[in-house]
């Protein structure tokens, strides 16, 4: 949910800026530096952000554009305002007046023209402003999210790959757990009272605990959700891939626990720092 968009508007003769900066967030965290002449606005501009970034922390910087405004005019009705107030104060307290107009003049707004209300054609450039920064975040989004996209269906590949990789340690882990069950056997009884009938059923039960085809079958079940997700049209998917990552994370600690096998563990290893890498990638989408 990285991003950043920026346009300009005008509102009479002066142009303003609008930077907007978005990053990764549970929830819709909106942080506003605005201009004075815009804060009667706020809500507005609230809920045209909520409508179109959904979520995420995002930073709205609203600026005066002072390299095409050039210099404003000072506003000699509040630098009079101040030296009146500081006039009077200083007869009160008994203090020297003194030269205070130099810091009067440092004073932030006394370059500022008097506010006035918004008119309809304000409020308008205002919103086509914000809604070309939007536009600006919400491409830069979909480019990091195709970059995302191509991320998850490679990594989602390299675990069904490692599946694969499963099947021949499958089968020798079956013909050893056969051997040494039957040379176990045959250290501890003699060949001659041991019951094949029995030890052949003892050896399918122990082959069913073993056995991760369901797992694997589910496992399949799962990848194609995700993938059937990711193709989704609509923006908001992000929870639902991570509820998938976690069913497939479940049947991956399955065939884990039911490995019994050194070189089996080893891919199961390499299968879940994927799908750790997965599931920190799909914080990042909506």
């Amino acid at each position: 949910m990285t991003g950043y968009g920026k346009s300009t508007f005008k509102l009479g003769a002066k142009s303003y800026v609008i930077e907007i900066k978005s990053l990764n967030s549970k929830s819709l965290d909106l942080n506003f530096k605005v201009a004075a002449e815009l804060r009667g606005k706020e809500i507005e501009i609230r809920k045209q952000i909520a409508d179109q970034l959904i979520r995420g922390k995002v930073d709205i910087f609203f600026q005066e554009d002072k390299s095409t405004n050039g210099n404003t005019n000072l506003n000699f009705n509040l630098i009079e305002s101040y030296y009146q107030q500081l006039q009077q104060f200083t007869t009160e307290k008994n203090i020297p007046l003194g030269d205070i107009l130099p810091a009067i003049l440092r004073f932030q707004d006394i370059n500022k023209t008097e506010l006035t209300e918004l008119n309809d054609a304000d409020v308008d450039a205002l919103l086509i402003g914000m809604d070309n920064a939007l536009k600006e975040v919400n491409q830069f989004r979909q480019k990091e999210g195709a970059q995302l996209e191509r991320d998850l269906q490679e990594r989602i590949n390299i675990i069904q790959q490692h599946k694969i990789a499963l099947l021949p340690f499958e089968q020798q882990r079956m013909e050893k757990l056969r051997s040494r069950l039957l040379q176990d056997l045959k250290t501890n009884l003699q060949e001659n009272i041991i019951d094949k009938n029995r030890f052949e059923e003892e050896l399918i039960y122990y082959m069913e605990k073993m056995d991760i085809n369901e797992e694997k079958v589910r496992l399949d079940a799962h990848i194609l959700y995700f993938f059937e997700i990711l193709n989704e049209q609509n923006k908001e998917k992000g929870k639902k891939l991570g509820f998938v990552a976690q069913e497939i994370g479940r049947e991956i600690n399955t065939i884990g626990s039911k490995s019994n096998d050194a070189n089996m563990q080893k891919i199961v290893v390499q299968m879940k720092d994927e799908l750790e890498k997965i599931k920190e990638q799909v914080l990042n989408i909506l």
